[in-house]
């Protein structure tokens, strides 16, 4: 027989095998038990928690002749049919290449007949969110009044793109992700059943990497197992095959970005790229390892916080005591930005390096987190008696700061000028265009994103905010929470990719009291027409 993945190989096959989903294994099992079973079940959540594999265990246990304890007792001719996938009362159907009305018409043609064998006839749709409307539409009906002996079972990670009508109609499960602690526990289990020698240290970080998924992890660590074939699996290992960076390359990292040495930092991702780690899981991993910083400078009792070794905490409150808080929330702000844009980068290594730079120059920059972090660097010198540097613009070196010349010395407007007037910004010429595009056709493109999510970008503008990147400005603390969901800015993305061909990422903020939203923004050569204007230049 042909190798199996260890994910299908030890896929559960009943409910006591499900990890992490007690809450919704122990609900389906007392339905079984007082008979009381829906006639539709909606199951959510991210990827790899166990949705369509519960939802085989549950037609099983439904059609099962000996059920034990409300799971299937797997020896019966029906488990086993079901189990072997022969069954005709078990239906599976991706609707991500099953989305028409036809295919629903074929459904409900099929529910008249009652099962041949068994109690139930079950429908098993998964990614049932690829439905299109005339598809949900045509699904109603069926799914509230369906006959007796049918079950809907619909799978979904985008549980929002989901109808209220539907949803209405369906028992919701949500499926959390699992635990890094159920997820190593499971690796254990199923690589002491294989016999493969593994470091505890090495599935820990695998069952870290599966971020909450059980299948995710159990494919990395098929891959890193394959790899490595007939050896121990060691930490080192898993670095390698991952791609990914030992915290020792992470604290260095930042022992250089806070010492301003810009060499250091391109010198140590030079090292990275060399060796062949994926910019975006560095880039991810490093903003965890600064959370982890905040975290224990911030957080009472923080050590219970943290998934790791003594001597790993141990290393991680010396470089914490280094650390400022706001500087640390400055460098997982920026690193953030990267990690958002970096899929629509082609050229990823400058737009990492280009976050160093930033971070150790900061007086590169005229935001305001820059100016704090240059003032607490000033005072840091001061308190360690190093002189401060002469002001750049100080060509005598007289320590005097040199005058405008009186040709060019702005007048001061007045107060009431200030406030009437809309300031005025430049913008490269590429940004400008995207800006007015997406500003132009607002309107139309939040009308066609549907009807759940228009009412939350209502009185919201669209500013700068970098190359290929503009901010979405809430006035409204409640849409703000709704509209800046990744999902509804993930889906924005693909609507303006799709119907304008522009790669554009869009983040969300939500405006600050008494903040005037009417500026003005312009190109350089329009800088050159109005240049007695009140103007600020962005880079």
């Amino acid at each position: 027989m042909s190798y199996q993945a260890l994910y299908r190989k030890f896929r559960p096959q009943e409910f006591d095998d499900v990890k992490g989903q007690e809450h919704i294994v122990t609900t389906l099992k007392n339905q079984i038990k007082a008979d009381r079973i829906g006639h539709a079940y909606l199951f959510c959540g991210t990827r790899g928690t166990g949705k369509t594999t519960v939802a085989k265990i549950f037609a099983k246990a439904v059609n099962c002749e000996h059920p034990e304890d409300g799971s299937p007792c797997g020896e019966c001719p029906s488990c086993q049919q079901i189990q072997a996938g022969t069954s005709l009362n078990v239906v599976e159907i991706d609707a991500a290449s099953n989305n028409g009305v036809e295919n629903i018409r074929e459904i409900r043609d099929q529910v008249q007949y009652p099962p041949t064998e068994g109690k139930y006839r079950v429908y098993i749709i998964d990614e049932v969110h690829m439905l299109s409307t005339g598809a949900f539409n045509a699904l109603l009906k069926t799914l509230e009044e369906p006959p007796s002996y049918v079950i809907f079972i619909l799978a979904t990670t985008e549980v929002h793109k989901i109808p209220i009508t539907v949803l209405s109609r369906c028992q919701r499960y949500d499926f959390r992700r699992i635990t890094v602690d159920t997820i190593a526990d499971r690796l254990k289990e199923l690589t002491d059943a294989e016999g493969m020698a593994v470091e505890d240290r090495a599935l820990r970080y695998v069952a870290k990497a599966g971020d909450g998924s059980m299948r995710d992890a159990l494919s990395l660590l098929d891959q890193c197992a394959a790899f490595h074939y007939g050896e121990t699996l060691t930490y080192e290992n898993v670095l390698d095959v991952l791609g990914a960076v030992d915290n020792r390359v992470f604290r260095e990292l930042f022992g250089a970005l806070r010492n301003g040495q810009t060499k250091d930092c391109i010198l140590r991702l030079e090292e990275m790229v060399i060796q062949g780690r994926e910019l975006s899981q560095f880039v991810a991993d490093f903003i965890w390892f600064l959370r982890n910083l905040l975290i224990l400078k911030t957080a009472d009792e923080a050590e219970e916080l943290l998934d790791m070794s003594e001597d790993n905490l141990k290393q991680l409150r010396e470089d914490a005591a280094l650390a400022d808080e706001n500087v640390l929330m400055r460098y997982i702000r920026v690193f953030s930005e990267v990690l958002n844009q970096i899929r629509f980068a082609a050229q990823k290594r400058v737009l990492v390096e280009l976050a160093f730079i930033r971070l150790t120059k900061p007086e590169m920059e005229q935001s305001m987190d820059a100016v704090l972090e240059r003032l607490e660097r000033l005072e840091r010198q001061m308190e360690e008696g190093i002189p401060a540097a002469p002001w750049p613009g100080n060509m005598a070196g007289d320590g005097s700061q040199p005058a405008l010349p009186q040709a060019v010395q702005p007048q001061a407007p007045s107060l009431e000028s200030r406030e009437a007037e809309p300031r005025t910004v430049t913008l490269p010429k590429a940004q400008l265009e995207d800006l007015n595009l997406i500003r132009n056709e607002w309107g139309k493109i939040v009308r066609e994103m549907g009807m759940s999510i228009r009412p939350s970008f209502r009185e919201t503008v669209v500013e700068p905010a970098g190359d290929s990147c503009l901010c979405i400005v809430f006035s409204d603390a409640m849409n703000f929470s709704m509209g800046s969901r990744p999902s509804i800015l993930g889906d924005l993305e693909r609507h303006v990719e799709q119907a304008y061909g522009k790669s554009i990422y869009f983040k969300a903020r939500l405006r600050e009291n008494g903040e005037r939203l009417d500026t003005r923004y312009i190109t350089d050569e329009e800088l050159r027409e109005n240049i007695h204007m009140d103007i600020t230049i962005e880079d």
